[in-house]
Parts: C-alpha cells; structure tokens; sequence
C-alpha cells in the first residue's frame, strides 16, 4: 500500500512538474507572441509617421509651385514663383538604379557561388570576410574614389560602349564624358555588390546537402548541381538581395553627388556627363534652400519614399510566388 502510494505521490509530483514547465512554456510564448507583434506594430507606426511627416512639410511647397510637380525638368524651387519637378530626379534615379543592380547582381551571384561551392575551405573564409567587409567602407570614401580614379579612366569606356552600342539610345549622345550616370552606375554597383553576394551567400549555403549529393549521385557536373539543385532552391532569396542592393543604390547620396554633374534637363544618353538623382539632390541643395526649397526637397523625399515601398512591395510579391523554395 505504501508502495503504491508512493507511485501515486511521485507520478504526482511529475504531473505538477510538467504542469509547471508547460504553463512556463505558455507564459513565455504570450510574452515572445506579444513583443513580435509590438515590434512589427511599431515599425508600421515609424513609417507612417515618416509619411505623415514628409507629407505635412511638403503641402505648402507643392501648393506654391508654379510647374508641375511630377512632370517638369526644372528644379528651380527659390525662383518667384517657385518652379520645380521631379521629372529629371526620377528618371536619373531610376536609371542609375537599375542600370548598377544590372551590372552587379551577376557578379555578386557568380563570387556567391564561388565561395559556396569552388574555393577550397581554407580560401573561404577569408574571401568572404573580405566582401563582407566592403559593405562597411563608407559611402564618402567609395565617392572619393569614384571622384578621383574611375572618373578619370571612364572616358574611354564611354568612348567604346558609343563607339559599339551607339545605336541603343542610351549609350547614345556626341560626346560621351566622365561624369554621366553610367559613371555613377558604376560606383553605385560596386557598393551594392557585397550585400547582394553576402546574402546570396548565405542562401546557397543552406541549400539541402541531399539535394547536391542526388544531382552528383546522377553524373551530374558541379554547374548542373548548381543550375538544377542550388539556383532554384536560392531564387527567392537572391531576388530579395538584389532589391535590398536596388534599395540602397535607390537612397544612396554622397558617393551620387560627388561623382554627378548637374546638367538641367533629362538625358536619356547615359554617358553624356550630367543628370541627378533624388538622394544626391537633396544632399547637394538642402544647405542652401530657402523654406519653400527645403518643402520641395522634402516632397522630392517623399516621392523617393514612396518608389521605395512600390519596390520592396513588388519583390515580396515575387518572393511570395516562389515558396516552394524558401
């Protein structure tokens, strides 16, 4: 009798317990629940009053312009009456852009997939802590460097890409320069490039070790591996580097603006020397601007903002369609 009372007591004794423990559990995923929650409210709430900032400070430039804001080329927001758009500062933005993520993204997939899968161990590690590392020179330095070397030896490779691609319009133009959009391009993407590798990096490196051995175990060659087995398993994750990459080359200021020569008026010849960009604008005028000039470069922001979300908004929607490989 006393045995079984004793099963009894300890069986007890381990039913409490766990009790314990499982009610601990709960308490602790309330609290895990709750503080994600909080955070993702809190950045929502961040944002919109961003928006509602650049909004409220924008209104009284907007409503004493003299051009239209969305489509006019000049920016000349201090004049009486103020007269400016941001017609010249998107397409300069959106064009540098993209054109650096173009050149980028397959050189940082092609390092990427070099370090994941070609260098020997010993040589990993040190490379990608090198590309790691160029993530964190700052911004002045690559326009120092942009400024004071590419610049002089782009000259020729505007030259050329006229001399052979003249008849796309882009590469257009009777005299190509140095300081053109595609120049900044180029800075823009060697800036970009450690983040969309670094992350592209980290993708394929969690790519299923079973799923690489059964393409080797059918005969097929490394770059068969890696089309069949790696590439698609990383796409959702590369897609959202590269618009991570486009979100940064989109705000980047300094590097633009000391590389960049302002020439009023759109150029859609990219290596003719002129252009702007929202970022490098605002950057260059805000020190000088009079009240109604800081509500337009505030409402150049704004636009800026607002490309921002469209971006990142189209990429989750293409991540989202690709689940099947997260």
């Amino acid at each position: 009798m006393s045995s079984e009372t004793g099963v009894e007591t300890a069986a007890g004794a381990r039913h409490r317990a766990t009790g314990r423990r499982m009610s601990t559990g709960r308490a602790g995923d309330k609290i895990f629940v709750s503080a994600a929650r909080g955070s993702g409210i809190l950045v929502l709430a961040i944002m919109a009053a961003i928006a509602i900032f650049l909004v409220w400070k924008a209104v009284p430039a907007l409503q004493d312009n003299d051009a239209n804001f969305l489509t006019s080329e000049d920016w000349n927001p201090n004049a009486t009456p103020p007269k400016f758009g941001i017609a010249q500062l998107a397409f300069g933005t959106v064009v540098s852009s993209l054109l650096a993520l173009i050149i980028a993204t397959p050189v940082a997939i092609g390092i990427a997939l070099f370090i994941a899968f070609y260098s020997p161990r010993r040589l990993a590690s040190p490379l990608g802590y090198v590309v790691d590392l160029l993530a964190a020179v700052p911004s002045i330095v690559y326009g120092l460097w942009g400024l004071l070397l590419l610049a002089g030896n782009m000259e020729g490779v505007s030259k050329f890409l006229n001399t052979v691609l003249g008849w796309i319009p882009l590469f257009g133009g009777d005299s190509p320069g140095r300081n053109s959009i595609f120049t900044a391009s180029v800075v823009l993407a060697i800036m970009i490039l450690p983040i969309i590798s670094s992350l592209s990096r980290e993708v394929f490196v969690q790519v299923p070790r079973a799923n690489v051995e059964a393409a080797l175990a059918l005969g097929a060659t490394r770059w068969e591996t890696i089309r069949m087995a790696v590439l698609p398993y990383g796409r959702s994750g590369m897609i959202g580097a590269s618009m991570l990459g486009l979100g940064r080359a989109m705000g980047e200021t300094i590097a633009v603006a000391m590389v960049l020569t302002f020439v009023p008026g759109i150029n859609v010849h990219i290596l003719e020397d002129g252009g702007s960009t929202f970022a490098a604008n605002i950057a260059k005028s805000f020190g000088e601007a009079s009240t109604t000039g800081r509500g337009a470069l505030i409402a150049s922001g704004l636009v800026l903002f607002v490309i921002t979300l469209i971006v990142n908004m189209a990429a989750r929607a293409v991540v989202a369609r690709r689940k099947e490989f997260v």
